[in-house]
Order: structure tokens, then sequence, then C-alpha cells
């Protein structure tokens, strides 16, 4: 069994000597990086206890010291050029998903045309694709956690190609509705997998950063999805968006064969070895059940920060999905390229948020870890949003409709809200998704799961509504709406960085006297 020095941290001040760290060797359950899973650890010592040796100094005045917690070594597994690769491949796969909800913006007339419909009903496809990505993570967040990541993503990349296939060539309208939702489903698998891969190989003081890289894939997605649907559809014809979404599927399939490696500490298919079938399927149907992730609803902070994240959804679609038809009467536009260029800006503000936010989020927690003598307290994170989402965004949602709604400050003005909410949105993401891998990391993929659930069911309500809501009450109104929502959002996960760690701990006391009930009577009987 190796020896692990569990040291703590020393403060230094100038009137009085170093405080040297407390030192005792303690049992390390911790095996290897390999086939273990971060909280259970090594089930063949699993009554081996850590011993937290507690000093009443602490480092905050010695920034090289790093903060480090027990059993940290499972995250050195890969080095850092492997887990930069690995970032780097996972936020390619992110980009796909979203940018295909949007690519048929600003070619839903031609569409349209083609089909003999109309253009709301064209939008009532992109609707449905957010639906079905907003459904699918109850199936993919607990496969994840049962088969692992590597083969799910893989499996997730090839049948996103096959379906983008079969959109290109739908023949009719029906059609092309079945193979959208069919799309859908296959790419939320890139958002789940790819946060909880991150997870795995991260630890909670790094993993905000490097979400933020990933999240520049999805945010990216769908501000320049409309402008490369808006090139291809004022030259060629609009089926040449999906064949570039299948060539782009195809080139993340070869990438995650070659360049993405199982990074999961532990497989629960595993346990399945050596049992009768009947005993196999009622186990699976226990880890795979889509109604484990919705149950995860009844830790209150878990909802307040789905709502969250749902609200800056919504607030992101709803922004983009009329721009075609708002803008454009507006300014006076002809084609859809020229409408196309405008998600240039929130997509230019998600790449430069992407430098900032996610180092904000891991500061901000680093910051209070010392406020709490060396304590991580998960929902210490959240508090890095809560200015931009309670402030920043819905004062640029607020000018952004109304500059529009009452023809002033002409094209500069919505131009430079769009990019500044954009910049805002990354300092929100990486925090929220950092939290839900964080709070319960034995089940990260399905609190990430859920998360996305919610969220994609917002996104949904916000492209089926944003365009009649337009029509009904303006796009000043509907945009003081969002703004509502992203405030109320601010003060719910405002709620949880106060009050959420005695949510979630009273549940869990529940649990354990529930259980703890149960054996009582199975002893007694």
């Amino acid at each position: 069994m190796p020896e692990n020095k569990h040291t703590t941290t020393t403060e230094t001040r100038a009137e009085e000597p170093v405080v040297q760290p407390a030192i005792e060797q303690v049992p390390e359950p911790y095996e290897d990086a390999q086939g273990v899973d971060l909280e259970k650890g090594n089930q063949k010592n699993a009554n081996l206890d850590l011993v937290h040796i507690r000093s009443h100094a602490s480092a905050h005045d010695i920034p090289h010291i790093p903060y480090r917690e027990s059993g940290d070594e499972i995250y050195d597994k890969f080095s850092h050029i492997k887990k930069i690769c690995i970032v780097s491949v996972l936020a390619f796969c992110s980009f796909l998903a979203p940018m295909a909800s949007t690519t048929i913006l600003a070619a839903v007339p031609e569409v349209a045309a083609t089909y003999n419909t109309t253009g709301t009903l064209i939008n009532a496809s992109n609707a449905l694709y957010m639906l079905f990505m907003g459904l699918s993570p109850m199936f993919w967040g607990p496969i994840g956690q049962v088969y692992g990541r590597r083969w799910t993503q893989l499996l997730s990349a090839i049948f996103f190609a096959g379906f983008s296939v079969g959109t290109a060539l739908a023949p009719n309208l029906a059609s092309f509705f079945i193979f959208r939702i069919l799309t859908a489903f296959q790419g939320t698998s890139f958002l789940i997998i790819g946060s909880s891969c991150i997870g795995d190989i991260y630890r909670p003081t790094e993993r905000a950063t490097a979400l933020s890289w990933f999240f520049s894939g999805t945010l990216i997605g769908p501000a320049l999805g409309p402008l490369l649907g808006g090139i291809i559809v004022t030259y060629k014809t609009w089926r040449d968006i999906f064949w570039l979404q299948t060539g782009l599927a195809v080139f993340a399939t070869v990438l995650c064969c070659f360049f993405l490696p199982e990074t999961i500490h532990y497989k629960k298919s595993v346990e399945l070895e050596g049992l009768k079938r009947s005993e196999q399927a009622k186990k699976l149907w226990s880890w795979t059940n889509p109604l484990r992730v919705i149950r995860l609803y009844r830790y209150p902070n878990l909802l307040f920060v789905g709502l969250a994240s749902s609200s800056l959804v919504f607030n992101m679609y709803s922004l983009l999905t009329p721009i075609r038809y708002v803008i454009n009467p507006r300014f006076h536009l002809t084609s859809p390229i020229q409408s196309g260029l405008f998600y240039i800006a929130p997509g230019c503000g998600y790449l430069l948020g992407t430098f900032f936010g996610g180092r904000w989020a891991d500061r901000t927690v680093r910051k209070w870890i010392d406020k709490r003598n060396g304590e991580r307290v998960p929902e210490d994170r959240l508090r890095s949003c809560l200015f931009f989402m309670g402030v920043i965004i819905p004062g640029c949602m607020l000018i952004y409709g109304w500059s529009i709604e009452k023809d002033k400050g002409g094209i500069p003005l919505p131009v430079i809200v769009m990019f500044i909410q954009g910049v805002a949105q990354l300092f929100c993401f990486p925090s929220l998704n950092t939290y839900c891998l964080d709070v319960m990391q034995k089940r990260s993929s399905e609190v990430v799961a859920g998360n996305y659930m919610l969220r994609y069911v917002f996104a949904a309500t916000g492209t089926a509504a944003c365009l009649p809501a337009v029509e009904a009450i303006g796009v000043g109104w509907f945009s003081t709406i969002s703004a509502g929502f992203l405030c109320t959002s601010a003060v719910l996960t405002w709620t949880v960085t106060i009050w959420g760690r005695g949510w979630r701990e009273a549940i869990l006391r529940k649990k354990e006297e529930k259980k703890a009930q149960k054996q009582e009577k199975s002893g007694g009987t």
C-alpha cells in the first residue's frame, strides 16, 4: 500500500514564525486512476478511513502552494498535454449539436418554400429539435455512467452523422421533421459526456477553466450556425447546410476514435459480470431508468441551478431565433448573409469570454477556500456568476429589445449589447455547470444530464414562442420578459449560495434515516 503524505497548509506573517505543516501517514484508499470510483475508492479496502489533520493556520498568503484534497492523485492519470487534447476534441464535438440547432434559421424561408409551408412551421421543427435535446439527457446521462464515456461519445457521433445525411436527403416535410428530431436526440450526448469527461480528468479547482473552453463550442455553435447557413443559402441550396453538418460529424467521429480515451473512474457495467440475465436486466434498468435524472430535482439546489441555466439558454435562443425577422425589416436588409452577420457579435463575445469566465469561477472558489480556512464548499462557486446573470445580461436584453422597438441607436447599439451579453454568458455557464460536476460527483453525469434536460426544454419554449410573441407584443416587451426571467434566476442562484449546502445535507440525512429504518425492519424479520 503506497504512503500518502497528507499535509495541511500554513500561513506566513511578518511578526510570527512560519508554522510547519502537520504530517501524518494515513491509509490511502485510492489504488490508481484506472477503474476506481472517486467516491467509492478502493472497494477492497472499504473499511479504511481517511484521517484529516487540521491546522489552525492557512496558506492564503502563499500563492505558489496549490490547493489539494485527499484522493486528488486520481486526476493525474493524463498528462497536461493529453488533457488539452481531450478538451479540444470534446469542444469540437460540443460545437455540432448547438450549431445544427441554428444553421437553419437563416434558411427558414427557403426550406418553407421547398416544402410549401410557412416559416412558423419550420421554426416549430427547430423547437422540436430543442425539445428532444432536452429529453435525451435522461438516457445519455445514465448510459455514460454505466458503459463509460468513450463508447457513448463515439456511437453518438456515428449516429449524428447518419441522421444528418437523412435530413439532407429528406423528400418531404414529415421526413425532415423526423430526421431533425433523431439528430437532436444524438447530439445532446456530446454535451453531457463532454462535461462528465472534464469532471473525470480535472480537479474541482481547475474544472471551470477547462469547461469554459468546452463551452466555447456549445455557445459559438449557435452563434456561428446562422452565419454559415446564411452564406450557404445565399449561393447554394439549403440542403448543403446539412451536407456540411454531415462532414463535420464524420470528422468528429474520427477524432473520438483516435484521440478520446476512456476517462471514467469506475464503470458500473463491471458489476454485471457473473450475474444471471434477469439480474443483469434488473440492475441495468435501475441504473439507466430515465426517472433517476428527474428525481434529482427533489434537491432544491439542483432545481434552482437548472432554472438559472435555463434562463440563459432561453435568453440566447430568444435572441438568436428571430434575428432575420426582426433585424432585416428594422435595418432594411435584403439577403440571408446580411442578417447572418449579426450573429458574429454574440459569437465573438462567447469567444472572448472563454479566456476569462472559467478562470474567474476558479479564482472565486480558491478565494472562498481561503475564507473558510481550507474547506471547499461547492456552492461558493456560484457566487462568480451572480452579477453577470442578474445585472449585465438583463441590462443588455433591455437595451437590445427597446432600441429596436423604438428605432434608436442604429446598427452599432444592438451589435454592441449582443457582444457584451455573449461575454457575460461565459462568466455564467462554467460556474453553473462545474457546480453540477462538484456537488454530486458520484452521479455527476446524471446531474449534468438533468441540467441539460431542463435548459433545452426552456430553449424549445423560447424558440417556439419568440416569433409569435414578438409579433403580438413587440421585441421590447419580449426582451423585458427574458430579462425578468434572468433576474429571478439570479436571485434563486443566490439562495443556493446561502442555503444550498443545508438543503442537500438535510435530504441526504433523510435518505440515510430511511435506509437505516429499512435495514432495521429487514433485520427484525
